[in-house]
């Protein structure tokens, strides 16, 4: 506290010198004061009088710089008001112009004002409440543009998919077109190399494929103006529209799917056929037509839009597709009956492979379907030439072609390739050996190879191919259809001999004519039958088989012929002695005989012989059962000696058609003598062939009739035995039916003497057979 007050002190001490130091200067600035004071005074009055007449000066200054200064801001408010508007007019504008693409449908430009709008035009005029309500109003539009896009796209799907017959006729019409003139143009290069090409029936000449080509290309100059495109008949506007549309509003995807579901959806039903499609062209046209405008329509979106649909898509919808059409044509062509049905099909379906190949589809399926829908197609063929041949076999006279002149020869050759000098030797009239049927089944065989020809070709195969098909139907159509019809025929109960004799014949003509048939599918395919791999026609087996079966049935008609004459036969088993002359029943027969054995003589030689063989055979066969047949309970002496007679004159009765009038068989009646089978009555056989079919009657009768029992049973088992033939069995059932009658006979006249030999005889020898017999059985 002491060095405070000290310090205060001194302080103070320093301010009173300071102060006494600068005390003279303070009152003389006093002084001074109070001299300026006056003229201050003074001063004040002046400014201040200065300061009013100054005030009184300005005030009309005032009034017209706060006139010029409200002008100046009224000015700068035009100004920015100005300026605004500029920038609000082009907003305003292209909003009036949104709202005009809209009412004319152009919602794709309304898109890109729209991005414009938002991205150009918005952001400058974004404090203002009338961009606020545009910006709002923008998100409706968009969804008003995909209703409506979405609305056209569904118009225009339900557009094509009525209009897809129309596309799809027109694009298969221009690819027929194109065919026309490539094959017309090809069959004109071939004329020019020298190939043989066939048109129906006919080879075109080069004159007439020029003709042809150039009555293709005027046609089609005619049509040229007439060719329309897809483009033509369908606006493909609404898809490009709705693409750009979902494309800018950045939901392609959701387009995408959505065309590609309902075109799905299309093609299932596309596909789906009506359920009477098969049976008339027009029901398989509309199919087709559907189908390919519906595929013609996807490639055309294919390479007119960018990722709408893709190959791989395209590709996946045609593979389902492909199999849904070669299910449904394999199961509809399958009620086709008709083969001209058939080979529309077939001519459609070639244009619907070739029309969807134009346009890079794979078809090799379809082509596949048709070698399945080719063997149905031959089938239906075969039903229609079996119809054909059954009509040529009914309206058949089944007798040689009479010729009265040059001219129907001609006529006749030209329709079959016979050729026999002898015959063309002869002076009219004349006949040819076959029948009427032969000429027109050639001809039909023919028209079958043209038919099968004609479902050949534009399958893009070769002509090795080509060539093996049609040698494979005319196999199937030789060997199946005729044949069966050939032996339907034999088999028929009407036929007679004659009839059957003439199919023989006939038969063998055919089977000559296959060679040329092999030549005329030569002409036609250009393929040599020298060719390794070259198929061969079968008709030589085929008409050998029908000639056998009609050989056959010639036996069994004829042995059924003898069996109807033997029936009539009505022998008096009991009789005493012989009428003295053949049965009337065997003499019927035996004139029957001979004239069939005169129609045999047309016949090939072994067929002769066999039928003339068989027929002995089964004549003797049926005599020795008359014999043996256990109704028959006794026969007489006199009954053996007649029918030994007919025998007789069955061998006997053929001699007069080589060597003039007969000696009476009573002459004859206990001689050995086989006048029939020495007779030849057909010619060809060599030695006593023919009399082998009656030696086992011949001998029994000789033994009964010569009663030469000792010899038999000495000679009996011996190789050189007289009556080798001769069964011990048969003998002893003929015999004991002859000891039964004996004693019937010689009841009042068993005294005599030789009457009591002979029935002890009998016994005897009746005694000795049973043992023979049971010898034999126990020997088995």
């Amino acid at each position: 506290m002491e060095k405070l007050d000290a310090c205060i002190r001194n302080h103070d001490k320093e301010i009173e010198k300071m102060c006494n130091f600068h005390h003279q200067g303070f009152v003389d600035a006093i002084t001074e004061l109070l001299k300026v004071r006056t003229d201050a005074e003074k001063l004040k009055v002046q400014v201040t009088d200065t300061n009013r007449r100054f005030q009184d000066a300005g005030k009309e200054i005032i009034i017209q710089t706060e006139d010029i200064i409200r002008c100046r801001i009224q000015q700068r408010n035009i100004i920015t008001v100005v300026e605004k508007l500029q920038l609000c007019l082009p907003v305003l504008e292209m909003y009036s112009k949104l709202k005009e693409q809209m009412d004319a449908k152009r919602y794709y430009s309304a898109l890109k004002t729209m991005e414009l709008l938002e991205n150009v035009y918005f952001p400058r005029v974004s404090q203002y409440r009338f961009c606020q309500l545009m910006i709002e109003n923008l998100p409706k539009l968009r969804e008003d543009i995909k209703e409506i896009s979405m609305s056209d796209l569904k118009d225009f799907l339900e557009s094509i998919r009525k209009h897809s017959d129309k596309i799809g006729e027109t694009a298969m019409k221009q690819a027929q077109q194109q065919k026309i003139f490539s094959v017309a143009l090809q069959k004109q290069n071939n004329v020019k190399f020298g190939k043989n090409m066939y048109i129906n029936h006919d080879r075109i000449p080069e004159e007439k494929n020029e003709i042809v080509l150039k009555y293709v290309l005027e046609e089609e100059d005619e049509n040229e103006e007439e060719v329309l495109t897809v483009q033509d008949l369908v606006d493909f506007s609404p898809v490009y529209r709705c693409l750009h549309i979902y494309s800018v509003l950045g939901d392609e995807e959701t387009f995408e799917n959505y065309y590609r579901k309902q075109r799905k959806k299309q093609a299932r039903l596309v596909l789906q056929p009506q359920s009477n499609m098969h049976e008339t062209v027009d029901g398989y046209r509309r199919y087709f037509t559907q189908i390919v405008g519906f595929f013609v329509v996807e490639d055309h979106i294919l390479h007119v839009t960018q990722g709408l649909v893709t190959r791989a898509y395209t590709d996946e919808l045609w593979n389902m597709a492909l199999s849904k059409i070669i299910a449904v044509l394999r199961a509809h062509s399958s009620y086709c009956t008709d083969p001209d049905l058939v080979l529309e099909l077939k001519n459609l379906i070639v244009i619907f492979a070739d029309t969807l190949q134009g346009y890079g589809f794979p078809v090799n399926r379809l082509f596949d379907l048709l070698f399945e829908i080719r063997d149905q197609y031959n089938e239906t063929l075969l039903k229609k030439w079996a119809g054909v041949f059954r009509d040529i076999f009914e309206e058949d006279n089944y007798s040689p072609i009479p010729i009265v002149s040059e001219e129907e020869y001609k006529i006749v050759i030209s329709k079959f390739p016979f050729q026999d000098p002898d015959l063309e030797k002869q002076s009219f009239p004349k006949k040819f050996p076959m029948s009427q049927s032969v000429p027109h089944i050639y001809i039909q065989v023919k028209e079958f190879i043209y038919a099968s020809l004609k479902f050949s070709e534009s399958l893009h195969r070769s002509s090795t191919e080509i060539d093996d098909m049609l040698r494979k139907s005319t196999n199937l159509l030789l060997t199946r259809t005729l044949s069966s019809c050939l032996l339907n025929l034999i088999r028929k109960p009407h036929m007679g001999l004659a009839e059957l004799v003439q199919i023989i014949i006939n038969t063998t003509h055919l089977e000559q004519a296959c060679k040329y048939l092999e030549d005329f599918i030569t002409n036609i395919t250009n393929i040599s039958q020298e060719t390794v791999h070259t198929t061969r026609l079968y008709g030589l087996s085929t008409f050998k088989d029908a000639r056998h079966a009609a050989e056959g049935e010639i036996y069994t008609k004829l042995n059924q012929k003898i069996d109807e004459f033997v029936q009539l036969a009505d022998y008096d088993w009991t009789m005493s002695e012989p009428d003295g002359r053949a049965s009337g029943y065997l003499m019927d027969l035996i004139n029957f005989l001979r004239s069939i054995f005169q129609v045999f003589t047309h016949l090939p030689g072994k067929v002769a012989q066999t039928a003339c063989m068989s027929a002995c055979q089964h004549l003797s066969t049926s005599l020795m059962q008359m014999l043996l047949d256990s109704e028959l309970k006794q026969i007489s002496m006199g009954a053996v000696q007649q029918f030994n007679l007919d025998v007789i004159q069955c061998e006997y009765s053929f001699v007069v058609m080589t060597s003039g009038p007969p000696v009476s068989p009573l002459k004859k009646i206990h001689v050995h003598v086989v006048v029939f089978a020495s007779s030849e009555p057909v010619p060809g056989f060599q030695g006593d062939t023919l009399q082998l079919a009656f030696i086992d009657l011949r001998q029994l009768l000789d033994l009964f009739m010569v009663w030469d029992w000792s010899t038999y049973l000495a000679d009996y088992g011996q190789p050189a035995s007289k009556y080798l033939r001769v069964n011990p069995n048969t003998a002893l059932i003929l015999l004991e039916k002859m000891k039964d009658t004996s004693k019937k006979n010689n009841i009042f006249a068993q005294f005599r003497k030789n009457d009591r030999d002979k029935q002890k005889l009998i016994e005897t020898v009746v005694k000795q057979l049973r043992s023979l017999v049971n010898g034999m059985s126990q020997h088995t």
